[in-house]
This record gives structure tokens, sequence and C-alpha cells, in this order.
């Protein structure tokens, strides 16, 4: 079932109509605008990495269901939550791992947003007359998997239920809140040994899950261009090797 994360199982009320955004949607569409550098990702990157096929991602955020939808003063930023899913421990790449919904460009799609919006909605059951896209941030790209990955900014506007729906493809659908993302409490540095060597990314503790990886890093850059982020400590890690829920 889909929860907040850390919330319990069990379905919540979701809002019937529209919510206020408040500033946060302007923020997150200033940052389509100015477009985000990815520094800090391509470091990580090895410069010989081949393109890869295309592939995209939703980076959906939307208001807590806790809040009314009548929400004072509009949303701010520890207001929201982002949609997320656990992938299946049976696929061939990133299996187990907490990512955004999304996948392969496929010849049908219209492009990256076509993708992004038609995964989402067949791994988590989404509305997606309820999705607002703010822009595309650029082209990732992903050599474990071989994919160029666009993540596809939105706003969710009018919230719907969502769930697993296929369990061959995910483990859990869950809306993890933006104030736990932030807090520096549960913020730590991903390592995984491979190969003779340390990988080393950000990671999120989310209730039972450890988001990291790709995923990790996109939201990290998100944060810290958004003005978001929280200082916290980068020399508490966390073993990502066989990572699953906690």
């Amino acid at each position: 079932m889909s929860s907040r994360a850390g919330s319990g199982p069990g379905s919540r009320p979701v809002p019937t109509g529209p919510v206020p955004p408040g500033p946060v949607r302007g923020e997150l569409a200033a940052l389509v605008e100015r477009g985000v550098s990815w520094a800090a990702y391509h470091a990580r990157i090895p410069a010989s990495s081949p393109p890869g096929r295309p592939a995209a991602v939703l980076v959906l955020f939307g208001v807590l269901d806790s809040l009314p939808a009548h929400h004072r003063g509009g949303a701010v930023p520890t207001d929201l939550d982002v949609l997320l899913v656990g992938r299946a421990s049976t696929l061939t790449h990133h299996s187990g791992q907490v990512a955004f919904p999304g996948g392969r460009v496929d010849p049908g799609d219209a492009g990256p947003v076509a993708a992004a919006i038609r995964e989402a909605v067949e791994e988590t059951g989404l509305d997606s007359d309820g999705v607002e896209v703010l822009g595309t941030l650029g082209e990732l790209p992903v050599p474990v998997s071989d994919h160029l990955v666009t993540p596809v900014l939105a706003w969710w506007a009018t919230p719907s239920p969502v769930d697993v729906v296929d369990v061959g493809e995910s483990a859990a659908v869950f809306r993890a809140p933006v104030a736990d993302l932030l807090d520096p409490d549960l913020r730590r540095t991903a390592t995984l040994r491979r190969g003779g060597r340390v990988y080393r990314t950000p990671a999120f503790l989310v209730g039972p899950h450890v988001v990291w990886g790709f995923t990790a890093i996109v939201m990290n850059e998100l944060f810290d261009g958004l003005g978001w982020t929280e200082p916290w400590d980068v020399a508490r890690t966390i073993d990502v090797a066989g990572s699953g829920p906690r």
C-alpha cells in the first residue's frame, strides 16, 4: 500500500481538488528556467561514459495530504512531499533501490516528458491529469544501466491515490516528506564497495528506506539549487551493499 514513509501501512485521505502551491511552485519553475549545472553529478561519472539509451524520470513534488486544501498562505518547502518507488529486488538494474518513477523512452513516446508520465502511471497508478509538468533538467548519464536520463520536474496540482501496480517492477510506492529529506539527522553519505573501489553518494533515510545512488544525487543537487539544503555531516556514512528497506 502507498503511504507517507514512516507513517505505517494503509491508504491516506487525498485532497479532492487543487492545493494552493504558495511560493514553492514558483521556486521549482524558476529552477527549470535557470537550469541545474549538475557539476557534482558529472564529477562522479567517468569522463569516458558512453551516451546511453534515452530514459526519463518524473520528479513530482506535491503538498502533504495532512495539510488542508485551504492551507493558509500556501505551501512552503517543508510542507511538500516527493513521489518515490522502491524497485523490485528481481530487476536487473538498480534492484531494491528507491527511485523516482520512470524508465526508458519508448519509440512511441513523444519525448522524455511523455515517457516519464507514462512510466509513472504504469508504476504507481498516478492520474496524470493532476500533474503539471514544469520542464526538463538536462540529461544525465547512468553508466551502470547504460541510460541517459532526463529528470522531468513537475508539480502535483491535484494529488491522486498511488500504489504498487506491478510487483514485478516495484515493491513499494510512497510519498517522502521533504521535511525528512532535508533533516540533517536523516542524511548520510552512502558507501558501496565494488570491484576494489569505494563509491560514495549522498543518502537520505526515509522511514524504512534508504535513498542513495542516482536518485539521491539528483535530489541533493535539486535541494542545493533551490537553496533548501540544511548543513549536514557528510562524515556520517551508511553501507548500502545489498541495500533495501531497513
